[in-house]
C-alpha cells in the first residue's frame, strides 16, 4: 500500500529533483520514495548506535586479562 503524503521542498531541491527524475526516467514520486528510503537506511543504525553506547558507557566490555592474551595469540597465528 501506498502512502500519499504532502511535503514543502526548497525550491532548488525541487527543481534538481526533476532533472534527475527525467534523467533517471523515473516518476517523481519514485525518486522521492526511493531518496528517501536510503535516507532511513542510512540512519537507521543511529538508534541502535545510541542504545549500545548508553550500555557499554555503564557496562565494561574488557576482556579479563587470560581470555584477552589467548585471543591476541590466536589472532597472531592466523594468517591474514
Amino acid at each position: 500500500m501506498d502512502m500519499k503524503v504532502a511535503v514543502s521542498i526548497p525550491d532548488p531541491i525541487f527543481e534538481e529533483a526533476e532533472r534527475v527524475s527525467r534523467r533517471m526516467r523515473v516518476p517523481r514520486s519514485q525518486l522521492y520514495a526511493r531518496a528517501l528510503e536510503a535516507y532511513v537506511n542510512e540512519h537507521s543504525g543511529d538508534e541502535i548506535t545510541r542504545r549500545l553506547n548508553e550500555v557499554y558507557a555503564r557496562v565494561s566490555s574488557r576482556l579479563e586479562p587470560a581470555i584477552e592474551g589467548v585471543s591476541l595469540e590466536v589472532l597472531r597465528r592466523e594468517k591474514w
